[in-house]
């Protein structure tokens, strides 16, 4: 119960944060609604506009309306895509909801073996190559791994298209650029706990009771990396559906990215709330699953959760 109320203030502060800052930029959004047209609209006609939006109110008024708005499902209207945010938005997620799946089957098939075999084969030629190809993985932007994906593979191979549909191979590519970084960053964390884990105690006795070294992988260490790397894996779901920004702008794929950062451009108050509230939903009922399901699978977190809770 406690940890259900701390993710509750975790997503009332991530609200009341967005809608202040929001508040900080240097127009509106009823100027920006006309200037979007190419219409340079009087002083009179912009505080009728502020008005019929509610800008012309105290930012504590609008924030206490918005959330009582929200609380009762109602997200707010765009004025700039003249409709219902709630519809706008769903509109838009199952693209980057398949957009963020389909990268992180891809970091789960190749992360775990080259992580498995990077440690298992840690002097081999091939294990150093690996070595440097996730250091460069690491260090290049998405938008510049985007941008060379495009000349290569879009341009110059003429494979995939320059603006991705929804089909699967629109998707490759940026599912390429949203993966290859989470999957040299995850192959050097499995590497590390592997090596972690085999030079426990408990493997040395394994080995001295003539147990296999695949026995002692497959049945012993490997769920144990598992285990601590499945609370990982878990928030990069939330990593990946928050990180489509720029990638969908780059591909002009129609996820959710590609709508918040032309609402920011056009200062669409209601859009950007409701991007900012749905990623810190999905980050907090993501870190929520994966703390429930570490409670069911580790017995001994189980115990230490349940002996802080008779001490407190």
């Amino acid at each position: 119960m406690r940890r259900f109320l701390s993710l509750l203030s975790i997503l009332f502060f991530v609200t009341l944060i967005t809608f202040f800052m929001i508040d900080l930029a240097p127009s509106d959004s009823a100027e920006m609604y006309y200037l979007s047209k190419g219409i340079t609209p009087s002083e009179e006609v912009l505080n009728q506009t502020r008005h019929e939006m509610g800008l012309d109110q105290n930012i504590a008024l609008r924030y206490v309306n918005w959330l009582k708005d929200v609380l009762h499902g109602n997200l707010g209207y765009s004025y700039h895509y003249g409709q219902d945010v709630n519809t706008q938005m769903l509109s838009k997620l199952p693209n980057t909801l398949k957009l963020a799946g389909f990268s992180f089957v891809i970091v789960i098939c190749f992360s775990i073996p080259l992580g498995i075999y990077s440690a298992t084969h840690r002097k081999s030629f091939l294990n150093q190559i690996l070595k440097g190809t996730t250091f460069l993985g690491l260090s290049l932007p998405n938008f510049w791994l985007a941008l060379i994906l495009i000349l290569v593979f879009s341009v110059k191979l003429n494979l995939f298209p320059v603006i991705s549909g929804q089909d699967f191979k629109g998707l490759i590519l940026p599912a390429c650029c949203l993966s290859i970084p989470m999957i040299c960053s995850y192959t050097r964390m499995i590497q590390n706990a592997l090596l972690e884990q085999l030079n426990q105690d408990y493997v040395v006795g394994l080995k001295a009771r003539g147990m296999s070294s695949k026995e002692i992988y497959v049945h012993h260490v490997l769920p144990h990396v598992l285990t601590t790397l499945s609370s990982l894996l878990g928030l990069s779901i939330g990593h990946l559906l928050g990180g489509t920004a720029i990638i969908e702008t780059i591909f002009s794929y129609q996820g959710l990215g590609n709508m918040v950062i032309e609402a920011i451009r056009y200062r669409d108050y209601p859009i950007i709330q409701a991007y900012a509230l749905y990623m810190a939903l999905i980050y907090v009922c993501v870190n929520f699953f994966v703390d429930f399901l570490q409670q069911v699978s580790n017995p001994q977190l189980r115990r230490v959760r349940h002996e802080k809770e008779i001490k407190n």
